[in-house]
């Protein structure tokens, strides 16, 4: 059975019996044709006494590429199994900044063993690139590119391409520089292609150039990747001489992080680590979700405070504790969704803080026709359940009233607050996924109980 009929456990499995059988000829034929992603997950499912194993057992080219693949924890392990021999092979195959990707994950140790196998230029380079912020733009990037001259004909580029290219991230976008290598335009192979030999760049190449600068927070740059389609973002110094570009896989994982980032926040996680969550430890999770739930605990004691005050009338009222829960988790839940739904707008740059009035208009509109609907249909099912069919008696007119009226208020300040608290954040230069449900719900528990108390005192007179 061919691999591409196989699951990845399926063909892991196939290798680990093949491991055992000492068959090492069909291990190298079964991992020939497979991508390198695909590799690398069978590199984390087969015991770690094969793996050096396996890697000896891949062409050179397509060792390298798995092993860019791999996580830290792995990598780490076979670096350290490696001769200086292999592991200069490993590096040497390598982009510049996956290089520097692997470096700044790895111990001191490690990092020595990996300077020492490179040439003095490329330790200049790592250097370079290790200097940029951890967040910017900079450290993304890559100075593996095709530059091209104005003055240079199709058939000079091709010619440039076809003696540079193999050492490149891409060949397909082509960027056009001075003497003092400021960009002045881009090409694509597409563009050179379809222009006669002796055609100058500087004819067809564009010269409206959408770029970013070295300090320019890396999200920036992965926005535009998601704006324009880009396969490659020209990176410029600030005297715009280009200094590296970021290529469209850079930027799906810059995204990918930022979108986990971003839920840990809209769940009180303190976003600590990348690494998978079966590999980060106890200690490390507790650490992360912790604070933000020691910041809650605390805060909710305003909730507390509320009940204490409204102890009497509750006393008055028993039945009036039971619909507490629901009260508090409905209002929770309407300005998380509002929060969310903001939260992800203002990371499109689909609104900002000009729009405010505008959004709050809406969701108080959304949150009218929410609470009226929630609260008509809580107003039967308490009359007809509740009541009739659980036999609570206390529960009157007036009662429900006071439960229904006070789902349409809380629901509308809940939307209020949702979508208000993010905007300011981000206005504040504050993390708007911090302003998420569990901090929103905690303001809107108190407000609710407010609301409920202030109906109950002037419709039950209690």
């Amino acid at each position: 059975m061919d691999n591409e009929e196989l699951t990845i456990d399926e063909i892991t499995e196939k290798i680990s019996n093949l491991f055992e059988e000492k068959k090492y000829s069909q291990i190298k034929e079964s991992v020939a044709e497979m991508n390198s992603a695909d590799i690398a997950l069978i590199f984390e499912e087969i015991p770690e006494d094969k793996r050096l194993l396996l890697f000896r057992l891949l062409p050179k080219e397509e060792a390298s590429d798995a092993f860019v693949e791999l996580d830290g924890d792995t990598q780490e392990a076979l670096i350290r199994a490696f001769s200086d021999n292999e592991l200069k092979e490993v590096i040497d195959e390598l982009y510049l900044d996956d290089t520097v990707d692997i470096i700044e994950e790895m111990p001191a140790t490690i990092v020595k063993r990996i300077l020492r196998s490179t040439d003095a230029e490329t330790r200049a380079s790592i250097n370079a690139l290790l200097k940029y912020p951890e967040d910017s733009s900079g450290s993304i990037m890559t100075p593996e590119f095709v530059d091209l001259k104005k003055d240079n004909t199709v058939e000079d580029a091709f010619k440039r391409i076809r003696r540079t290219g193999v050492d490149k991230e891409t060949i397909y976008t082509c960027y056009v520089t001075d003497e003092s290598r400021h960009l002045i335009g881009v090409t694509t192979v597409k563009e050179l292609l379809l222009h006669e030999e002796d055609d100058l760049i500087e004819e067809f190449m564009e010269t409206n150039i959408i770029y970013v600068y070295t300090h320019d927070d890396r999200e920036i740059a992965a926005k535009l990747f998601e704006k324009y389609d880009f396969l490659a973002l020209p990176v410029v110094d600030m005297e715009g001489r280009l200094v590296g570009i970021i290529t469209v896989d850079d930027a799906i994982d810059v995204i990918q992080e930022e979108t986990t980032e971003d839920i840990h926040k809209m769940n009180a996680i303190v976003p600590s680590t990348e690494k998978p969550y079966l590999k980060i430890g106890v200690f490390e999770t507790w650490k992360s979700r912790i604070p933000w739930l020691m910041l809650l605990m605390v805060s909710a004691t305003f909730t507390g405070m509320i009940i204490t005050k409204f102890e009497d009338k509750l006393n008055a009222l028993i039945i009036l504790t039971s619909f507490i829960p629901m009260l508090m988790d409905t209002g929770g839940n309407s300005g998380g969704q509002a929060s969310v739904t903001i939260i992800r707008a203002l990371s499109l740059n689909e609104i900002d803080m000009k729009d405010i009035f505008r959004v709050i208009w809406k969701e108080i509109r959304v949150g009218l026709l929410c609470g009226v609907s929630l609260s008509l249909v809580n107003f039967v099912k308490i009359w007809l359940i509740d009541r009739t069919l659980l036999g609570n008696y206390d529960i009157t007119i007036p009662v429900n009233l006071v439960i229904s009226l006070t789902l349409v208020v809380e629901i509308i300040c809940a939307k209020i607050i949702g979508c208000t608290l993010p905007i300011i954040a981000k206005k504040m230069k504050f993390d708007p996924a911090v302003m998420s449900s569990p901090f929103i719900t905690t303001i809107v528990d108190a407000i609710s109980l407010l609301v409920y108390f202030t109906f109950a005192t002037a419709i039950l007179h209690i």
